[in-house]
């Protein structure tokens, strides 16, 4: 598992600017919109799949503000039905335990077994906001590093609008 210090390490080796945040445990986004630093930084939900077989894998990242159906974004993600990932699953592929999920969990899933939705929405965000693998604390990047960050990650990923 890679914990908070090795996640800034990896976004300092990939030349990603960071803002740090620390606060009490939130692990939900209800939680952690209570110590959310607005500043022009959407808040990320960042929720994780599998599909019906167990086989497949997927982390969703979306701006907090909007609900989140299961059944529409079934039909969304064209990936058939879809249920959470239990607990022991989110350890073997994430390297976290429930309520630390992320973008930045995607750099211990190095075999690239997850696949990665973006909401197109978050294309025009300025800065995002997620936790560093603990969610304890809230890194704030740039809308274009997160960017960055994904590409140099290597999962395979789409973005696509969530929401009508």
């Amino acid at each position: 598992m890679i914990g908070q210090k090795q996640v800034y390490d990896y976004l300092e080796s990939i030349g990603i600017a960071f803002d740090y945040y620390e606060h009490p445990e939130a692990p939900t986004i209800e939680i952690a919109s209570q110590f959310y630093r607005g500043e022009g930084t959407t808040l990320c939900k960042n929720l994780f799949f599998r599909n019906h077989k167990g086989n497949r894998h997927y982390l969703v990242i979306m701006d907090s503000r909007h609900e989140m159906d299961i059944h529409s974004m079934e039909k969304r993600l064209h990936q058939g039905k879809l249920s959470f990932a239990s607990p022991e699953r989110m350890d073997r592929y994430l390297g976290v335990r429930p309520g630390s999920v992320s973008l930045f969990t995607l750099v211990n899933d190095k075999n690239h077994e997850v696949f990665l939705f973006v909401d197109s929405a978050l294309m025009k965000a300025e800065k995002v906001s997620f936790h560093p693998n603990d969610n304890r604390a809230s890194l704030v990047i740039s809308g274009a590093d997160m960017m960055k960050f994904i590409e140099s990650v290597g999962n395979e990923y789409e973005i696509l609008d969530l929401y009508d």
